[in-house]
Formats: structure tokens, C-alpha cells, sequence
């Protein structure tokens, strides 16, 4: 069996903190992302991506909202599944141009996450969506829309919406059938069309579901050996800030989860890429294909899967090991 690579993209991946969200910037973004699969899949690698949609959700509910006078606007769960059949498409193309003849196909599966009705998360909304609004547009928006806005990374202010915790993949199966078969599947776009169920039918739940816990999950349910988290860092970072800020190349679990309980990764940044990458690792795996985690740049995707030993300075990711697979303490950290 093929080793199987789960890659979690955010949705600031295809578009950018400088850039307006064009269709020709997210797809030379996406050309990029599709470079560094063209990497892994010449190692032997197969290829599942999970893509985030923050800012893409965002910018289509202002223009539903915008636009509601003329036609209906949309629920947010329906915007979701827009923009998860919008970006799936593109990166297919994306795959296509870059991968060519070296693959069966690329596909593209609108895929359903089952929530819990009861999911704290809906009377507390935190995950942010869309732009960053001065304060005073965000109080306007809070009074005519309802939108609940709070202060993000000193940059303004966004809205956020519930982001409940993934339950089970609707689509699970059909995933993993594509991926053994060679395609590069593209799967729980945005985090997924959240579900719930009722009475044995589901239905659409206006939420955004975190992009990272959604990979874990369709990891899991692929039985993948690698949950890879790209972000616009190149590795995790200790210390963040101060004198003794470094960055670290391998964690174990146990530390992994130490760090997060002692606040070294924030909720709003680096905290649900840990903690998805420690339900991963913890998760049942075989004894030859052992789990691991990892969190880093597209650029360095197939240097943190591929090559883990012998690198200089800044050459690969962070890797998050179970107990028995980490190397020395040594060779973990670099000061940096």
C-alpha cells in the first residue's frame, strides 16, 4: 500500500494577506501548492488536500448580503459548499497544469461533515471569515446584520461564526476508494459542509468548520501515515516573541501537548494545527507505516515528508512523532 499525505491548505494559502482574491492570484497560489505535490507523488506519495476558505466564505456572504435586495441570499452552509466546489475546481486545474500525464486525475469531492446539534461551539462563535473592517463598519455590521465582530491580530476587525468539531465525513469512503486508485483527491473543502442529523435525514448547519480538524478526520478515515498542516511559517516556533523564541523541528506527543496546555500555541493561530496533528499521531497505526504530523510552508512540504535527517538550518518543517520515533533532543531544536 501506498504511503497516503494528507495536506491541510489554508485558505490564506490561495489567497494571500496582501492581495485582493482574484481568480489569477489564487491560481499562481495554487500552481504553487501544486508544485510541492508534484514532489511527493514522484516519491511515491498519494495525495488527499484539504483546503481552508476563510477568506473566500467572507467575501461571497458580503456580496450575498450586498446583493440580496435583487436575489435571495444564501445560508452560510450553502456559501460554504459554493466556495468548496469553487476552489476545488481550481486546484484541480491547478493539479492538472503541473501534474499532467504523472496522474490518473485530479477530483474534487463536495464533502459533508456530520456536527453535534449540541456543539458548544454554537453559542460561542470564534473562527474568523471574510475581511478586516474598521470599527466603526464592524459595529454597523453587528447592528444591521447580526454579525457577531471581534478585534483580529491588531489588523481590524472581523466576523466570526460558530466552528464546531468534526464528527464523521458523510463522503469517507468515496475519498479513500479515489485516493488508492492514484487520483489526487481534493475533499472537505473550507472544512466541510457542516451536517446535522435529524430524524435520520441531514441538513445544512451554518457554521464553518476548522480546516485542520476536518483533515484530521479524513485522515484518519483514509488510514494516512502523514497529516501534513502548510502554513505561512516555515516551522513551529517556541517561545514566540521573547529573547528565546527558536524554532523546533521535531516534537514528540507528549511534548506537543505540553507546549499546548503551557500556551505556546495560541487558539487563534498555531493552537488547532497542534492539537489536530496530536489526535492524529495518538490515533491507531500500523507498526510499518507509523504516523506522524507536520506544519510547515508549501515550499518545504516534500523536504519535512521526505528528508528528515542531515538538513541545514530552516530546511524542513516541524514533524510531531509518536514517543517511539523521535530523534535525540539534540538534533530537535534549532536557535533560531
Amino acid at each position: 500500500m501506498s504511503d497516503i499525505a494528507v495536506i491541510a491548505l489554508g485558505g490564506n494559502a490561495l489567497t494571500r494577506e496582501d492581495q485582493r482574491g482574484t481568480l489569477e492570484e489564487q491560481y499562481a497560489n495554487a500552481l504553487a501548492m501544486a508544485k510541492s505535490v508534484r514532489s511527493l507523488l514522484r516519491r511515491g506519495w498519494q495525495v488527499i488536500i484539504v483546503h481552508g476558505n476563510g477568506p473566500q466564505v467572507g467575501n461571497l456572504a458580503i456580496q450575498h448580503e450586498e446583493g440580496a435586495r435583487l436575489v435571495p441570499a444564501q445560508p452560510l452552509f450553502s456559501l460554504g459548499a459554493m466556495t468548496q466546489g469553487a476552489l476545488g475546481s481550481l486546484i484541480c486545474l491547478a493539479l492538472h497544469e503541473v501534474c499532467g500525464h504523472e496522474i490518473p486525475g485530479a477530483v474534487s469531492v463536495i464533502t459533508h461533515i456530520v456536527v453535534d446539534r449540541d456543539d458548544p461551539a454554537f453559542t460561542n462563535p470564534t473562527k474568523p471569515i471574510g475581511p478586516f473592517f474598521g470599527k466603526e463598519e464592524a459595529e454597523q455590521f453587528a447592528a444591521t446584520r447580526g454579525w457577531t465582530m471581534i478585534p483580529d491580530a491588531g489588523r481590524g476587525y472581523r466576523r466570526v461564526v460558530p466552528s464546531p468539531t468534526p464528527q464523521a465525513i458523510l463522503e469517507a469512503n468515496a475519498v479513500t476508494t479515489l485516493a488508492q486508485s492514484g487520483h489526487i483527491v481534493v475533499a472537505a473543502g473550507g472544512g466541510g459542509i457542516p451536517v446535522i442529523e435529524e430524524n435520520g435525514a441531514f441538513h445544512g448547519v451554518d457554521a464553518v468548520i476548522d480546516k485542520d480538524f476536518a483533515a484530521e478526520r479524513i485522515a484518519a478515515s483514509a488510514n494516512a501515515n502523514a497529516l501534513v498542516m502548510v502554513t505561512g511559517v516555515p516551522s513551529v516556533k517556541l517561545d514566540f516573541g521573547t529573547p528565546r523564541e527558536r524554532s523546533v523541528q521535531e516534537l514528540t506527543v507528549s511534548e506537543a501537548r505540553r507546549h499546548l496546555a503551557d500556551g505556546q500555541f495560541p487558539p487563534g493561530s498555531m493552537g488547532p494545527k497542534m492539537s489536530a496533528a496530536i489526535k492524529f499521531v495518538e490515533g491507531p497505526a500500523s507498526i510499518d507505516r507509523p504516523r506522524f504530523a507536520a506544519i510547515t510552508t508549501p515550499e518545504l512540504v516534500y523536504a519535512t515528508l521526505d528528508e528528515p535527517h542531515g538538513v541545514v538550518e530552516g530546511g524542513r518543517g516541524t514533524r510531531i512523532l509518536p514517543e517511539d520515533l523521535s530523534t535525540p533532543a539534540t538534533t530537535k531544536e534549532l536557535v533560531g
